[in-house]
């Protein structure tokens, strides 16, 4: 800041302006105070997230994991080695560059394999057993530093909401795949890559309107699960079947 007025003195000189010391170093401490008075208004908000904050960061964790993972993942890294958000502790890990590489190649190969009809829902089935549970791993991770309650309760409604959020992608992609054309999958998938970035947005910035916006997700969620309860069936059908728990009991001697 001192080199900024000197340059700043200097060239008034140029411009046949003299300026005393006095003055200088006037302007010199004016300046340094309102930095001052700047810094101290913006340092608490940028020091640590508020506890609306913290909560609506869990529920978008759990709930976009439940369809896309890896892109939370990456998103959350992302933002807090960048500087935008100050992650908890038990979120850090997230900004460790092995993280972000892994995820952001993960979050590529998602990105396409979700464009191809059935080759998403086959995607989804082998995904199920890992998206719910790191959902509900990220949600704890948002507390789980602090206290360990806290973080368990975080852990359970965020593995809830994950688990909500799959049954709704995986059940709407089954309704969306009986359709020969793949411009309807298209369409889906890139809703889903958009709603992943904008529940992320909201949650770090707007946390009381992303509780909102989650609580309608949620019912439209529940509606279309009863209005496609059909093909929920048959995604549950799949996953017994992938997993063997459909394959016949052997026949008794």
């Amino acid at each position: 800041m001192e080199d900024l007025i000197q340059q700043l003195v200097q060239w008034l000189h140029t411009m046949g302006i003299h300026p005393s010391h006095e003055t200088a170093a006037a302007v010199g401490d004016a300046v340094g105070q309102a930095g001052a008075a700047v810094g101290g208004a913006v340092a608490p908000v940028v020091a640590k997230m508020d506890m609306p904050a913290l909560i609506a960061l869990a529920a978008a964790l759990g709930w976009a994991s439940g369809f896309r993972l890896y892109a939370v993942v990456f998103l959350t890294g992302a933002m807090g080695y960048a500087g935008w958000i100050p992650l908890p502790e038990g979120l850090k890990l997230l900004m460790h560059p092995a993280v972000l590489t892994a995820s952001g190649f993960m979050l590529l190969v998602e990105f396409f394999a979700d464009k191809i009809p059935w080759i998403d829902s086959l995607w989804d089935t082998v995904h199920s057993v890992i998206r719910i549970p790191a959902g509900a791993l990220l949600a704890a991770g948002v507390f789980g530093a602090d206290s360990a309650t806290t973080g368990l309760v975080a852990g359970i409604l965020g593995g809830s909401l994950a688990a909500t959020a799959f049954a709704t992608k995986a059940t709407t992609r089954a309704a969306i795949n009986t359709s020969p054309e793949p411009v309807s999958n298209w369409l889906a998938s890139f809703f889903e890559d958009g709603l992943a970035v904008v529940v992320m947005w909201l949650a770090t910035q707007y946390p009381v309107t992303f509780g909102i916006v989650l609580a309608v997700m949620l019912v439209l969620s529940v509606l279309l699960l009863i209005v496609l309860w059909k093909f929920l069936k048959l995604v549950v059908r799949k996953l017994r079947d992938f997993f063997g728990s459909g394959a016949p009991a052997p026949s008794s001697a």
